[in-house]
């Protein structure tokens, strides 16, 4: 990855549940409400071109706009233009952040001070899992796409790097944001995985309590 300038303490947020960014990752989005329009227009023109992605959460009664305190900015790295003005874009995952309070502004959307204090890890090398046991892995994938009727391309699982291929399954399966959000704040490639397939094995019964062990 190409370094990046100063990652800077101000960034525009995107609050969209259930769409979980992870650093190193890329992230498609289709953009088309004036005012995610407006930040994208207002993102290409800085240095970093970044966009923040964080789970709202609000608090019934209370607050109705909170939202988590960890996101993750990601580059806007390919964009094209639809007919009528729409925009599909990708992010490519730069690093997670901590919300530390929402910028009042004049802008149409919501920006935040961030804090990137605690994941210089997202900035680097790839992580490892050394404890990753693939083939359990797939086949436990295996039981959870044939139970669902979904199909997979198995060469690219089984080919894809540790990272990749934990990522990509916390990002592109049907979990709860709630759960996504944990993905997300696992402190290690290692402890994502563990609450991936924990993730897997619950959906599997059916959200019954109670835990299984991936072998």
């Amino acid at each position: 990855m190409s370094r990046l300038p100063d990652l800077p303490d101000t960034i525009p947020i995107f609050p969209l549940p259930g769409a979980l960014m992870l650093p190193r990752a890329r992230l498609p989005l289709h953009l088309f409400e004036p005012r995610y329009l407006a930040m994208l227009e207002d993102s290409l023109k800085t240095e970093t071109r970044l966009i923040g992605m964080v789970q709202p959460a609000p608090i019934p009664g209370r607050d109705e706009n909170a939202l988590h305190r960890i996101g993750c900015a990601g580059r806007v790295t390919q964009m094209s233009e639809t007919e009528d003005g729409r925009y599909m874009i990708t992010l490519t995952g730069i690093s997670r952040f901590r919300v530390v309070k929402e910028v009042e502004g004049f802008t149409p959307y919501r920006r935040c001070q961030v804090d990137w204090t605690g994941f210089e890890a997202d900035r680097g090398e790839p992580e490892c899992d050394p404890d990753f046991g693939r083939d359990g892995l797939l086949r436990l994938l295996d039981r959870y796409f044939t139970a669902r009727e979904m199909s997979a391309d198995w060469s690219t699982l089984k080919e894809a790097d540790d990272e990749l291929l934990i990522n990509s399954l916390s990002m592109l399966l049907d979990f709860d944001p709630e759960d996504k959000q944990a993905l997300l704040e696992a402190p290690s490639l290692k402890t994502r995985r563990e609450t991936l397939v924990t993730l897997i094995e619950y959906s599997m019964r059916g959200g019954e309590s109670g835990t299984g062990t991936l072998q």
